[in-house]
């Protein structure tokens, strides 16, 4: 790479990062991780709860499947307060990120690590499950969408403990709620209404912290790039598989599976390839 295209590559990457916000779950990330503060008064906001007391948050906590091949999950914040209740906050971009059995999904993976060997079942603390969604997925135009479980039949609540709130990224209302989406949405800490916020903030977009976000940018670009060589390089490969296919068929009279035999085709392509031919 010439020095040019490193300075490209450079200012690239500073301006992707002028550009984030807090909908950006990598800054989002960095800036609550550890930041009890911050993380208070986003809980306090969002569940309308003002003794909220935070005792533990971190960032980019994975939580890995305890079924070999099962699906892992990489939480954007993973916080618990004093009475032991456990809260995952995500940010997303596009609504399917935040499809509702995501959200049962979380939950459970945050409840199956709640108890220890020997404890009772009603020693399970509370759960919150908070997505913030970029816009009003569920389209009522309220600032808050909150999902807990109830009886069907006498509509009482279900007190099992576990609880999804989505939080409507484009609600602009004049209120704690609406204060808090906007601040969200700035780009520049200065045009932020909360300072536990705006701290967060500057540190990472305008002060020591930065190098660390392009540290990040740089390091998923990189993983972008490698991820979308590979399927570009999986792509020419099933092009080629296809074409020998199609002349096996044509050449030799030979139906889709037999051409795939004499190749030899591994079961997992056969299945990609009986939906391309």
């Amino acid at each position: 790479m010439t020095r040019e295209e490193q300075k490209q590559d450079l200012r690239t990457v500073e301006q992707i990062i002028d550009d984030m916000n807090l909908f950006d779950d990598d800054l989002m990330s960095m800036v609550f991780d550890g930041n009890i503060e911050a993380t208070e008064l986003l809980l306090k906001i969002i569940l309308k709860q003002d003794d909220i007391q935070v005792e533990s948050v971190v960032g980019q906590r994975e939580l890995q499947s305890p079924v070999v091949g099962g699906r892992d999950i990489r939480l954007d914040i993973w916080a618990q307060d004093g009475t032991g209740k456990h809260y995952n906050v995500e940010v997303q971009q596009r609504p399917e990120g935040a499809h509702i059995r995501r959200a049962r999904f979380h939950s459970s993976m945050m409840d199956s690590r709640m108890l220890k060997a020997g404890q009772d079942f009603s020693e399970l603390q509370d759960s919150y499950m908070v997505f913030i969604t970029r816009t009003d997925i569920f389209g009522h135009g309220i600032p808050i969408y909150t999902i807990d479980r109830h009886f069907r039949e006498t509509d009482e609540f279900f007190d099992d403990g576990s609880h999804i709130i989505y939080v409507n990224g484009a609600y602009k209302g004049d209120d704690a709620i609406g204060n808090l989406v906007h601040d969200f949405a700035c780009k520049e800490s200065k045009d932020m209404y909360y300072p536990e916020l705006a701290k967060g903030m500057k540190h990472f977009k305008e002060e020591g912290g930065r190098k660390k976000m392009c540290e990040a940018v740089e390091k998923y670009a990189k993983e972008y790039a490698e991820e979308y060589a590979k399927e570009y390089a999986d792509r020419q490969m099933l092009n080629k598989q296809i074409e020998m296919i199609k002349n096996l068929m044509a050449n030799m009279k030979l139906g889709a599976e037999q051409a795939m035999n004499v190749l030899e085709i591994s079961d997992r392509d056969r299945e990609i390839l009986r939906k391309e031919l």
